[in-house]
């Protein structure tokens, strides 16, 4: 049954229908309501360290070379780690393995759409306000042919739902989101919020826009992905970032039942201020992960360009085309090499060759004779950090 809820500022019980068909839902409040919130002088310093290393990676991000292969990379490993979050299982390298693209798992598709679902909002923001009709448009994508694709995407739900372990009824379930009516005035306060709050610090912003969005649930699947999502979209829509290039799950995947607990802790008891903190506590080691990675993967940038340029003689200029092509596709194979740089086989191979005896490259299955892959071994050790499965 739903958990004991103190009604207060975060919302109250909602009881619906009659007789056998009774069952009691959360109300969410609205959000004005949630103020003041009165964090303490180490919440703030958190808020405060937050929003300087979100702005130190948005400097890096500006003056790096390559970097929207890096960018790619981090969307991909985000999407990644929101999907294990909900119980995806492949790891970095089944996402970035060319041979898996015809013959992708439920996983890797899960994988996959939420890539396309981070490019395609973060594109949308440029003609449309973050709102609903945006986050529909990206739910269609988030679930496209994947992981609950037959629960309507990009539809808001119609019926109830609830939030428990596996085969738990309505009246068993420890949380109910509100009905369908109480669902939608939410949504449309929070679109509000959203746009018209500009007088709340961005990390904190977004904080409460991932708890109510959360909280609200108003998809039948998908949610947890898409608030996710929401809150790399949040600190873009308010200037925190301007890019994607940081991870949030990267935190909340390995504190996942802290996390679950906290979302739950302010809906029964209204501590926006606990949550608030242990947000931006998450945050920030995210956001030092993806700027300390970054600096490594610069680093290595430099470290093989200035080898490539020692050894590679009149190679050089190919061989400075492949380490950009690994920069963007770091596990590759000789059709792949020679599709993307347009040199022959027999080039790509030579190529490759060079790479391996140089230490770049690493051939993943020894035994292998044929249909060999090479992987870019220095640079995904950098990126796989925190992507195994839960």
């Amino acid at each position: 049954m739903l958990a004991p809820i103190t009604p207060g500022r975060q919302g109250n019980v909602r009881h619906n229908l009659s007789g056998v068909l009774a069952y009691d839902s959360f109300r969410p409040a609205n959000m004005d309501s949630f103020f003041p919130i009165n964090l303490s002088a180490d919440s703030m310093r958190l808020v405060s360290d937050c929003r300087a290393i979100l702005g130190e990676v948005e400097g890096m991000s500006r003056f790096v070379p390559n970097i929207d292969m890096y960018l790619s990379m981090y969307v991909r490993k985000e999407a990644l780690l929101s999907s294990q979050i909900e119980g995806t299982q492949c790891t970095f390298d089944d996402v970035l393995d060319p041979s898996n693209e015809s013959n992708a798992s439920r996983d890797l598709t899960d994988v996959v759409n939420y890539t396309r679902a981070v490019q395609q909002a973060t594109k949308l923001m440029e003609e449309l306000p973050l709102c609903m009709r945006l986050l529909k448009s990206v739910h269609a994508t988030l679930l496209g042919n994947g992981r609950g694709s037959d629960k309507t995407p990009g539809q808001f739900r119609t019926t109830q739902n609830w939030v428990g372990p596996n085969g738990c009824t309505l009246n068993e379930a420890p949380y109910v989101p509100p009905n369908t009516e109480d669902m939608k005035e939410a949504l449309g306060d929070l679109e509000l919020f959203i746009n018209e709050r500009d007088d709340i610090d961005p990390v904190i912003k977004a904080a409460l826009v991932h708890y109510q969005f959360e909280t609200t649930h108003p998809f039948l699947d998908g949610n947890g992905r898409l608030g996710r999502l929401l809150i790399l979209l949040s600190l873009i829509h308010d200037g925190a970032l301007t890019k994607p290039v940081i991870y949030p799950s990267y935190e909340l995947k390995r504190h996942r039942s802290e996390y679950y607990d906290w979302l739950m802790r302010v809906r029964q008891r209204g501590d926006f201020e606990g949550w608030v903190s242990f947000f931006s506590t998450c945050l920030l080691a995210s956001a030092r992960e993806a700027r300390d990675s970054m600096r490594k993967l610069v680093d290595l940038h430099s470290e093989t360009e200035r080898l490539i340029r020692e050894k590679a003689g009149r190679a050089t200029t190919n061989a400075l085309m492949l380490l950009d092509l690994l920069e963007g596709n770091p596990i590759v194979d000789t059709a792949f090499v020679s599709e993307r740089m347009q040199i022959s086989r027999s080039s790509a191979n030579n190529l490759i060759s060079q790479f391996t005896d140089w230490g770049i490259l690493v051939q993943r299955d020894t035994s292998r004779k044929r249909y060999r892959t090479f992987s870019y071994e220095p640079y995904l050790a950098i990126l796989r950090t925190g992507d195994e499965p839960l």
